[in-house]
């Protein structure tokens, strides 16, 4: 299959900021392009799978932001966008340099699931917003908690 775009114009390693930005740019611009090719709610699932908001993923698509990719969610954008093999290749050839050895160092983010759950409606959108933000906090909290038991085994 071919690249999307092709390679990003990066040959040199990142020396400057402005070096940097333009790797960043790059290899957003590989996943943007990735994206578009993907049915509609693409954008939706991918933030769900991160555990993220949509604007997060807007932010990481987008070539004029410089927020990078964290290393840790490679594996799960691969995972749901289903790159071509060249696209793989100029999107990791930019981000390596963008990001010298931070793939080595980054385990892999922690998969999430949706599950839902029926909590009652207090008329009240203030007090309705406090109980989500509350049962996502403990939800979080206990993700945290069985990881790190689990990793002391």
């Amino acid at each position: 299959m071919r690249s999307v775009l092709g390679a990003p114009a990066v040959d040199k390693p990142v020396r400057s900021h402005a070096d940097r930005r333009e790797a960043i740019s790059a290899y957003k611009a590989v996943l943007k392009a990735v994206l578009e090719q993907r049915p509609s709610g693409m954008r939706n699932r991918l933030a769900e799978a991160l555990g993220k908001n949509r604007s997060f993923v807007s932010h990481i698509t987008n070539p004029a932001y410089d927020t990078p990719v964290p290393a840790g969610h490679l594996a799960a954008i691969f995972d749901l966008c289903h790159f071509s093999a060249d696209d793989r290749g100029s999107f990791l050839k930019a981000y390596d340099e963008a990001h010298p050895g931070s793939r080595q160092e980054q385990p892999r983010a922690t998969r999430t699931r949706s599950v839902t759950i029926r909590l009652p409606d207090f008329g009240d959108d203030e007090l309705n917003a406090s109980l989500e933000a509350l049962m996502q906090k403990l939800a979080n909290d206990l993700g945290r908690t069985f990881n790190k038991s689990r990793r002391k085994k």
